[in-house]
């Protein structure tokens, strides 16, 4: 795969043309087949592309290299971004079920005249667009472990699924059942704030210094116990800071060793587990004498 920010930063761009594109589509095909619907999804389409953007500024300032007053570096940025997505998809969701209970209660259809073909091809391509789209960052996303892109990924498929509200509003008000629209918008809502708040959960798991999985630290404990010098693992501690990772451990070595030759072993350590595990950015290591 691609230089991670360079491969972040190409998803990105694929996303801003597709988006574009579908939204030009859709608001060509919205006018001229008379569909309010069709032109409701066009400018959600088109607002993906705001979060694209956001994606794309939190993805280069997090990538930026460590300086003085953060010698820790700026990987959280990313989790910024990841929250301010994960909240417009929460809005966006929410919007979507207050318009269509909104309409359920009112008991009004949402479209005052029938939609023509063209808005129902257009939907259907949409879907297809979008699904795509989602399935594609969010191959990055999880080969990059990055937070920002899978929010975007499924601000991709929160745009699918609109296009799925609107294929079944313009289906029936073609069929005379218009009270299916508002009934898939509702649907639609659920889907997307649930989406919205796995977001923002992760996020802000990344943001608090969480520790890594059980999973995980068993597979870097066992790294470490492997080293023939090291009898014991008297400490571990790991955090995650945005997508990298944290470890601090202590180490107990023969106390008759040398300091050369313990400073050695702790190396070693520090550079196997880097090399071993690539979120890992920093492993401070302190050693313990046995005797």
């Amino acid at each position: 795969m691609e230089e991670p920010s360079r491969a972040a930063m190409h998803v990105s761009w694929v996303s801003i043309l597709a988006n574009v594109l579908l939204s030009l589509l859709k608001l060509l095909a919205g006018l001229l087949a008379h569909s309010g619907a069709m032109v409701s999804d066009a400018v959600h389409s088109c607002s993906d592309v705001f979060s694209t953007v956001v994606v794309m500024i939190g993805m280069r300032l997090s990538a930026r290299d460590s300086d003085r007053e953060h010698p820790y570096g700026h990987e959280r940025l990313e989790c910024v971004a990841a929250v301010i997505l994960a909240v417009v998809l929460l809005i966006t969701g929410l919007f979507i079920g207050y318009g269509g209970l909104q309409t359920i209660i009112q008991g009004q259809s949402a479209e005052l005249s029938v939609p023509g073909l063209a808005a129902l091809a257009a939907a259907l391509v949409s879907i297809a667009v979008k699904e795509g789209m989602f399935w594609y960052t969010r191959r990055y996303a999880r080969a990059l472990d990055s937070p920002a892109l899978m929010a975007d990924a499924w601000h991709h498929r929160s745009d699918a699924f609109s296009s799925v509200g609107a294929l079944v509003g313009i289906a029936g008000a073609r069929l005379g059942l218009p009270i299916l629209d508002p009934l898939a918008s509702v649907v639609i809502c659920a889907f997307i704030v649930k989406a919205a708040l796995d977001i923002f959960r992760d996020a802000m798991d990344k943001m608090v210094d969480r520790s890594c999985d059980e999973e995980t630290e068993a597979a870097i404990r066992a790294r470490i116990l492997a080293h023939p010098d090291v009898r014991s693992l008297d400490r571990l501690l790991t955090r995650t800071f945005g997508n990298r990772i944290y470890i601090e451990l202590e180490i107990a070595v023969d106390g008759r060793l040398s300091l050369v030759r313990a400073h050695e072993i702790a190396e070693q350590l520090h550079d196997d587990v880097e090399a071993a595990f690539p979120k890992v950015k920093h492993v401070m290591v302190h050693v313990n004498p046995s005797l």
